[in-house]
């Protein structure tokens, strides 16, 4: 079998350069030194830096914003529904994702402007950009968390010595956010389940009364916990108390 005269050609050609790239050789890492003692990094290794970041995306939407907590509610609303996997679990993570960007869009804005923005236009070094682009999520962070909650991961920590609230490092304050945006979602979680457990204890009590045993309250209960989350405007609602709850 030939090979056709073009691929023969581009073969021998790649086969020839490799000599040239091995000889000429790429910098992996350049450090440059400052005026003012700080370091600067070549562009190879920021945009290694920039595509770990990119992997711990998911982890960041769920330690850093109100991901958690709506996504929990939302959780705790079907299981009180009572409607098994109706929404399904795609529906509720897109919903849950588009409230957190509604949510979050100040604090994407002002970390754009302050830290990405900047960045791109060199009129900041990497590790400033990047503390200026997080100032705006430890603002948020800091408004959600309970005193209690910060306190406790303090103590934990151990050689952690804290004089301001504003100096609290991530690692103390991403945990310690997301116990308290946990703690918050089953609270409001709670307030959600006492009518529909109402309506399911009425239920149950009727048909015990009326001697049907056999018949599942669960079977019952559950249009009627629909026409009353349809009537009250449930998903709206819910939706726009857990948006009108973060204090941006």
């Amino acid at each position: 079998m030939k090979l056709p005269a073009s691929l023969f050609v581009l073969g021998v050609t790649l086969l020839a350069s490799i000599p040239a790239f091995a000889e000429q050789g790429i910098p992996l890492v350049t450090v440059t030194s400052g005026a003012e003692g700080e370091q600067s990094y070549s562009l190879n290794i920021q945009i290694l830096l920039l595509m770990t970041a990119l992997s711990l995306l998911p982890a960041a939407l769920i330690a850093m914003t109100s991901f958690t907590r709506i996504l929990v509610v939302f959780a705790i609303l079907r299981q009180a529904l009572g409607t098994a996997q109706t929404p399904s679990n795609q529906i509720l993570l897109g919903l849950t994702l588009f409230t957190t960007l509604f949510v979050m869009t100040p604090v994407l804005e002002k970390a754009y402007s302050e830290g990405v923005e900047p960045y791109m236009e060199e009129k900041l070094g990497f590790n400033e950009a990047a503390t200026k682009a997080i100032a705006p999520f430890r603002e948020f962070m800091l408004n959600q968390v309970r005193e209690s909650d910060l306190a406790l991961f303090v103590d934990m920590a151990g050689d952690v010595e804290v004089d301001d609230i504003r100096d609290v490092p991530l690692k103390v304050l991403l945990p310690a956010f997301v116990v308290s945006e946990l703690k918050t979602a089953f609270q409001i979680g709670f307030l959600i389940f006492i009518p529909f457990l109402i309506i399911d204890l009425v239920v149950a009590s009727v048909l015990m009364s009326m001697g049907m045993m056999m018949l599942s309250p669960v079977l019952i209960s559950l249009p009627f916990k629909i026409m009353l989350f349809v009537l009250i405007d449930g998903w709206a609602l819910i939706v726009s108390t857990l948006a009108a709850g973060f204090y941006v």
